[in-house]
């Protein structure tokens, strides 16, 4: 087993959202365990200043645009130049809280391809590669509205539900070839993401839920999870939905 400071040496993680959040964070903490990342973002300046800040010299090999691009998720593989050993999909977007009978279909198409569909063709084009060599770690970042449905819109809770069913069917089909798939389930996190409501119907509803919830937390706490499920320290652990909430799924 790598000692753990440098847990990803002579490794390459593809980690999509890159740019800001908990992408920028996972990126980060993985430059700072000996990896190589292929950062994917929509904004090329976020991942230039990403660059600068992880200090290390090809560390950071950038793709920015928009991963629903089937171009994009290509450039993105192709950096790899082959070898791809682990994939932190990571990237995401939020629906405005819509239920039902106020969303449109633009919104829930965004949603989808991006929540969905984008983890799903990044996942279909490195697993090629993976399945070859035997070994590869996926994670997802699903959230704690893939566990119910008060705690976003109709578009944002469905498109985590289908991850988390994705993430398993992933595990169950190649775990016996040495694949792991695993997600894990934030509660609040602080980061740039808009989480306005645009429905004041949805944000009634959902105000007993929200008190509920436990607090935010900063990007970096929910990179330990990530990571650790990316890493070798979790070499049994395949089709799991991990929730890290403070204990929010109790309630």
């Amino acid at each position: 087993m790598q000692d753990s400071a440098q847990r990803f040496a002579h490794r390459t993680i593809l980690v999509t959202g890159a740019g800001a959040g908990i992408g920028r964070a996972t990126a980060l903490r993985l430059v700072a365990e000996g990896a190589r990342v292929i950062a994917a973002d929509l904004s090329a300046e976020s991942l230039d200043s990403l660059a600068r800040e992880a200090h290390g010299d090809g560390a950071i090999v950038a793709v920015p645009g928009d991963l629903t691009d089937q171009s994009v998720v290509d450039a993105a593989v192709a950096a790899g130049e082959g070898r791809i050993d682990g994939l932190a999909n990571i990237a995401g977007i939020t629906d405005g809280w819509l239920p039902a009978t106020e969303m449109d279909d633009r919104t829930w198409q965004r949603v989808f391809d991006l929540n969905v569909t984008v983890p799903m063709r990044l996942t279909r084009a490195v697993l090629p590669q993976m399945l070859e060599r035997g070994e590869g770690a996926l994670v997802y970042v699903s959230s704690e509205a893939s566990f119910r449905s008060s705690l976003s819109g109709a578009a944002y809770t469905s498109s985590k539900h289908a991850l988390n069913g994705f993430v398993k069917s992933v595990a169950f089909y190649y775990g016996r070839r040495g694949i792991r798939a695993n997600a894990v389930a934030p509660g609040g996190v602080n980061t740039g993401m808009d989480t306005a409501f645009r429905s004041s119907y949805a944000q009634e509803m959902t105000a007993p839920a929200i008190a509920a919830g436990t607090s935010s937390v900063a990007p970096e706490v929910i990179v330990h999870p990530l990571l650790w499920l990316l890493s070798e320290d979790a070499p049994n652990v395949n089709g799991v939905i991990l929730p890290s909430d403070g204990g929010w799924t109790t309630v």
